[in-house]
């Protein structure tokens, strides 16, 4: 990924936080069929330092899992908010007019080999975690165990369990860094007056820039 130093975000748990935010991960893998990419929610975990361990399953009747190569890294990309910004936004257009459209965006990108499997242990302790972190904040969570037993058991026979150690971590936060302060203002004023809650995730990062 093309990342000017300016733009750039190398710390850690900032992108993890991105990964638990934005979690449905465009998976990008090169096998004998050339290039496949998925739409797959992944958890990260931590561990191992520094950068962790994606964890997620495909659908067994996906072919995608079938034509991965353990030889070849994968590629995960997870992205954040994202928003278009107007140079009317820019004091710098009244002064100059040299100005032009852009796009602000924080995107996480995340390499390493995968690893299948099947065991039907490992996969009900990972669907099980996939299931607590998305329902942790709704107001009457749905558990895995709410299911019948053979329910759950014929689920499993249709995933196929994905881990990825993280090998490179790459982020990059294009929020308006390259402008100057009152043009950032500009910018964070215009994104935050939006009606659109993703602009306005923006117009924060922008607001964060030091």
């Amino acid at each position: 990924m093309y990342v000017p130093p300016h733009f750039r975000e190398e710390r850690v748990e900032v992108l993890h936080d991105l990964i638990r935010a934005h979690s449905l991960a465009t998976l990008v893998t090169l096998g004998a069929d050339g290039l496949t990419a998925s739409h797959i929610p992944m958890l990260i975990d931590p561990e191992p330092a520094p950068y962790g361990t994606l964890k997620g399953h495909f659908a067994r009747a996906n072919p995608h899992w079938q034509d991965i190569s353990s030889e070849v890294e994968a590629l995960a990309v997870f992205s954040g908010p994202q928003a278009y910004v107007t140079p009317s936004w820019y004091p710098t257009k009244q002064e100059t007019g040299r100005v032009v459209p852009t796009w602000n965006y924080a995107v996480v990108h995340a390499y390493g080999r995968i690893e299948t499997y099947t065991d039907p242990d490992r996969l009900l302790a990972l669907i099980t975690s996939l299931t607590d972190h998305y329902e942790r904040e709704l107001a009457a969570p749905w558990a895995v165990s709410d299911a019948p037993d053979d329910f759950v058991q014929r689920q499993l026979r249709a995933i196929v369990g994905i881990e990825i150690p993280v090998a490179r971590l790459e982020g990059k936060w294009k929020v308006s860094q390259n402008r100057n302060a009152a043009d950032r203002a500009g910018v964070a004023k215009g994104l935050s007056a939006s009606a659109d809650a993703e602009d306005r995730s923006v117009a924060a990062l922008v607001s964060d820039v030091d």
